[in-house]
């Protein structure tokens, strides 16, 4: 996803090369920040591969039509690459496949991303995810927790802690998290194996 904040983001953790980017949907907070992924084009005079479902790529192609269209002024930034089934992504000895999982979030749907034992779920509601044998047996659990109380599109703690209950990963991260759930406290409460994320938090894949 690409934040608005996300070259704020890339400068402090020293990320100097992006060739794709994976987007969840379509709201703002994931795609906002698209535009600040200009230099690694110019880097490269190669278009940045973007991976999403249809119902985001044409919401993206109405709303920032210019990243994916070549202008009198500027060239396409982005090639669309429509999500429908397992992708890999990287050079051949180092090559990641991505399996995409359609989840609800709140009245739309969002795609979560399944690689290297790892699953990324940053905005979803859906608790039938607990029943998918693709989520057993994770490293990583990167799981929506945006507010203690209810919510209608995120999850909160209690259902965050559900998922992570019912599909055991070695280790769960949540993320999405919203201004009332502290750090410090959040880590005085929450079990052993949970871990509230951070900006630059690295995992070991």
């Amino acid at each position: 996803d690409a934040s608005p904040d996300i070259k704020k983001q890339f400068l402090a953790n020293k990320i100097t090369d992006v060739s794709s980017i994976l987007i969840t949907h379509k709201h703002a907070d994931q795609t906002a920040g698209l535009f600040e992924l200009r230099p690694f084009f110019w880097k490269y005079s190669k278009k940045i591969n973007l991976y999403t479902d249809i119902t985001t790529t044409k919401y993206l192609k109405m709303s920032q039509n210019y990243l994916f269209n070549k202008t009198v002024d500027y060239p396409a930034l982005f090639k669309a690459n429509i999500v429908k089934s397992s992708f890999s992504l990287g050079k051949t000895k180092s090559k990641i496949n991505f399996k995409p999982i359609t989840v609800r979030h709140g009245k739309i749907k969002s795609l979560g991303y399944v690689f290297n034992k790892t699953a990324y779920i940053s905005d979803c509601n859906d608790l039938s995810i607990v029943n998918l044998d693709v989520l057993k047996n994770l490293n990583y659990l990167i799981i929506d927790c945006l507010k203690f109380d209810k919510h209608p599109s995120h999850f909160n703690v209690s259902e965050a802690l559900h998922v992570s209950n019912m599909l055991k990963p070695k280790k769960t991260i949540l993320t999405n998290l919203h201004y009332d759930l502290d750090y410090d406290f959040l880590i005085s409460k929450l079990p052993k194996n949970v871990l509230p994320a951070y900006d630059g938090l690295k995992i070991n894949l």
